[in-house]
């Protein structure tokens, strides 16, 4: 009899908590952009001016033929598309409520389902932009050349995780220094416009140049995406291991922050204007 009601109160603890993240999604989605609708329009036309834009410079440099041999607009979509995954995922996990948050004060809210609310949220979004924007490719061109469609989807999960880990220690720090955490998250977010190697494929770099990048973990995911994108691209210099590897350490590291911030959290941190 006990054991029945133990496995009916587990039952009815994972349905709440379902039910809590759920909810917390999507007011992130909401406030994220106000509109649900709204969240989605916006990575599809951020992701369309980019490739138009690119696709304009490298044709009026001469650069398309230096590219991988294969659908220009697929080489940029993989590279565009994980990079704003990415960062979107730093900002998302950036503006997950903290421990001095109002939300906090309701019982069932933590702050790790905040994180997961915001880094679920980031996803949807991004997928449902993915799906779209790829369908809206496929009728205007008349198809699209995707050598193993199946083998870009853990490139874009570890792309989306981990900018959720990068976020996370960014959230961790930024309640001890707002103003300096949110620059330095400006700055890499920035950095990954070069050193995300979105713009030129690893192979074509000397192996000085790669040195250079193969620290981020977007430079693997994005590298190893166009190996799936393209049957004639065989990446030399990435490899999924890294990213998956970075993502486990650094959300270890941010759940040890966000342990150690709900220990000694302040209500006066929020008008700390380092």
């Amino acid at each position: 009899m006990q054991g029945k009601l133990r496995n009916r109160n587990l039952i009815d603890s994972a349905v709440s908590l379902v039910e809590l993240v759920y909810h917390s999604v999507v007011r992130d989605v909401r406030k994220s952009s106000g509109n649900a609708t709204l969240g989605i329009i916006i990575p599809i036309v951020q992701t369309l001016l980019m490739v138009a834009i690119f696709f304009a410079m490298y044709s009026f440099l001469g650069l398309r033929g230096m590219m991988i041999r294969g659908d220009f607009v697929v080489f940029l979509l993989t590279g565009i598309f994980l990079f704003l995954t990415h960062n979107k995922s730093i900002q998302a996990m950036m503006g997950a409520d903290a421990a001095t948050s109002v939300m906090m004060l309701h019982a069932p809210m933590t702050t790790l389902i905040s994180m997961i609310s915001a880094a679920l949220g980031v996803l949807y979004q991004q997928t449902i932009a993915l799906l779209v924007l790829v369908l809206m490719v496929y009728v205007l061109r008349g198809g699209l050349e995707i050598h193993d469609a199946r083998g870009l989807i853990l490139p874009y999960l570890l792309s989306w995780s981990s900018g959720c880990a990068i976020g996370m220690i960014f959230r961790a720090f930024k309640p001890l220094a707002p103003r300096a955490v949110s620059m330095i998250s400006m700055i890499y977010r920035r950095a990954n416009m070069i050193t995300s190697g979105k713009l030129v494929p690893a192979n074509l770099m000397g192996a000085k140049m790669v040195a250079w990048f193969d620290w981020n973990p977007l430079f693997h995911t994005i590298d190893q995406a166009r190996g799936a994108a393209f049957v004639n691209y065989f990446p030399h210099y990435s490899n999924l291991t890294y990213p998956a590897v970075f993502t486990a350490t650094v959300v270890v590291l941010g759940l040890l922050g966000d342990f150690w911030l709900r220990r000694n959290v302040s209500a006066s941190w929020g008008a700390r204007s380092i």
